[in-house]
């Protein structure tokens, strides 16, 4: 006759059904079910939860954080080079941004039928910050992001024409959801330049969103680009179906920066 308690039978037991969930979730990938299953359990059972609502708390805690590492690695692959929302944006500094073509952009419909936004202004409009709150939104929002500076992006597809690794290079930029090239216009690009630039686009071309930045506007374009015929196809890649956005001229950080002097 054996002469364990039935109490301690039942820790025995509690212990391996605890050290088979543990090793179930390590096997499975489950790394917050295994956190947070021996709390829930106490938890369910201080309750009297039914079995379904005790997995169900467990699994949706599951897909959340899953949701949150996910979108934690889209930011962090998008490369942006600081933090910024839109709700840091100030309107009332910028009266020629509109708010509501913002917070139609937000929604993030655009990304998702490949359509281009070109912000156009002068340094210190807002530009650069209204390019990255989007990216983020569109990052949040499942889509695949990746954020660059047009002469950044020149300079390493003409490492790769060297390197013999364009066709690798170009798929790289073609295979995220949104391609966001920031400064695009303040540095002149050669014929070559805007070749490779343009191979980049036509990889793009209606079926993932391009949103650019530029300090010039479209007319001013041709001294960016030398080749006025590439010019002329890389402004058409840009423009079709796009939602065109003009900062202005005035510097609000400028403003800022003498109102705090003053």
């Amino acid at each position: 006759m054996s002469t364990t308690a039935p109490s301690s039978r039942a820790r025995t037991s509690d212990q391996a059904c605890q050290g088979a969930v543990d090793a179930a979730c390590r096997k499975l990938a489950l790394p917050t079910v295994r956190a947070q299953a021996g709390p829930a359990a106490a938890q369910a059972a201080r309750t009297s939860a039914s079995y379904t609502a005790f997995l169900a708390e467990l699994l949706t805690a599951e897909c959340e954080d899953r949701d949150q590492r996910a979108t934690a690695r889209r930011l962090k692959a998008a490369a942006f080079p600081r933090d910024k929302r839109l709700d840091d944006f100030d309107y009332d500094a910028n009266g020629q941004v509109n708010p509501a073509t913002i917070g139609q952009l937000a929604t993030c419909g655009w990304v998702g039928r490949g359509e281009p936004v070109c912000l156009i202004g002068d340094s210190g409009t807002g530009k650069s910050h209204l390019l990255i709150a989007l990216g983020t939104l569109a990052a949040e929002h499942g889509y695949k992001v990746r954020y660059t500076l047009a002469t950044k992006m020149v300079n390493e597809l003409a490492e790769a024409v060297t390197d013999k690794t364009l066709t690798r290079t170009i798929s790289k930029y073609g295979r995220v959801d949104l391609l966001l090239i920031d400064e695009l216009g303040y540095m002149r690009l050669d014929a070559h330049g805007a070749e490779l630039l343009f191979q980049v686009l036509t990889e793009r071309e209606e079926k993932s969103s391009v949103a650019i930045a530029s300090n010039q506007p479209f007319s001013g374009w041709t001294s960016t680009f030398t080749d006025p015929r590439l010019c002329a196809a890389i402004v058409d890649r840009l423009t079709y179906n796009a939602t065109i956005i003009e900062t202005g001229t005035t510097s609000y950080r400028l403003a800022r920066t003498r109102a705090k002097d003053g």
